[in-house]
């Protein structure tokens, strides 16, 4: 009697265990910029298809190649830039697309697809895209900005705000001279620096996120911005006006990717094919107040406001030329010690 009670609570526990294992919920690790996804959305997918989202954001391109390279976090869906997705599939971290789990791929606009950085789409599909310009205070600036120049614009000095970006500081110095965003010239690097730390007296300071404020607010002139932030402060402040100088931008995208350690591809593919939804590229859209949907459909979703906004939805066939920025690859460290001379000074 007591054997068969013994064989009876094995039993009992086998079952239970494998009851809880059978339970087991499914999930993805999603790693995306900071406040860059409507939650609800998230909610959404996890109730459409049962799959639990583990949701992680992070602050730059460079802090998301740091963690996927130190760590051993299973993410499954990441959002780089065009820059780092080219250096990504060079050095082999991403997985290829299966694009016939992903049928909402055929939604994009081809306008933005098959770039450079990742011919095909092999390994990508855009979420966000946009421009990087100048936001104009029209209350303390009267005559007409059209150029990068206007930044070096002695006028102007301790009202220019420059962007806290290596990268970004000097690509616009780059273009302000007349050279490309993706310069990998010496000559032309050291000009760039030059120009750059011949301007400092003129910069009332180089910030990133609360440059916003600081233009917001109607404490200074100039500023350098994403087009997304201006769409943002330009519902704040009715004097503002943004502008892509005649000298030509960049052009930016981020993108759903999935890295080589995911530990769910099906389910990474399952999420990109519904962000890539209409209405739900649209609510993300509407979320991110600026920040440009790839999808047509999407767009005519968002209330006219925006979708009419020329800052966020520009005519891409009536924009000066547009640069996409590319992997510096062995120019990192060249990039770098400008910069650092740039900022020492």
């Amino acid at each position: 009697m007591k054997r068969l009670s013994i064989l009876l609570l094995i039993s009992i526990l086998f079952l239970t265990a494998c009851g809880k294992a059978g339970d087991k919920k499914e999930t993805i690790h999603v790693y995306n910029w900071g406040d860059y996804v409507d939650m609800d959305t998230i909610r959404q997918f996890e109730k459409e298809t049962g799959i639990k989202v583990i949701y992680d954001t992070f602050a730059s391109n460079e802090d998301l190649y740091v963690k996927l390279k130190k760590s051993n976090d299973p993410y499954d869906v990441i959002v780089p830039s065009e820059y780092m997705i080219e250096r990504m599939i060079r050095e082999d971290m991403l997985l290829p697309l299966d694009y016939d789990q992903i049928p909402n791929m055929k939604k994009l606009d081809k306008r933005i697809l098959n770039m450079d950085y990742d011919p095909g789409n092999k390994y990508s599909v855009p979420y966000f895209w946009g421009t990087l310009g100048i936001v104009v205070n029209t209350d303390y600036v009267k005559e007409p900005i059209d150029s990068w120049s206007a930044l070096w614009d002695k006028k102007y000095k301790n009202e220019i705000i420059m962007y806290n970006s290596q990268r970004d500081s000097i690509a616009i110095a780059l273009k302000y001279l007349g050279y490309s965003m993706n310069s990998r010239s010496m000559k032309e690097l050291e000009e760039a620096k030059e120009a750059l730390i011949a301007q400092k007296p003129l910069v009332y300071a180089y910030l990133a996120d609360e440059g916003r404020d600081v233009m917001s607010q109607g404490d200074a002139s100039l500023s350098v911005m994403y087009s997304g932030d201006a769409a943002m402060m330009r519902q704040e402040n009715k004097s503002l006006e943004y502008i892509i100088p005649k000298e030509g931008t960049n052009i930016w995208y981020d993108s759903f990717a999935v890295p080589k350690q995911s530990k769910n591809p099906k389910g990474a593919m399952a999420f990109i094919n519904f962000m890539s939804r209409p209405d739900i590229a649209a609510k993300n859209a509407e979320h991110n107040v600026g920040y440009a949907t790839p999808i047509p459909e999407a767009i005519a979703l968002l209330p006219e406001e925006l979708r009419e906004d020329p800052v966020a939805y520009p005519d891409l066939d009536s924009l000066p030329p547009l640069e996409v920025y590319r992997d510096l690859h062995d120019f990192v460290e060249v990039y770098d010690r400008i910069w650092t001379e740039v900022t020492a000074r």
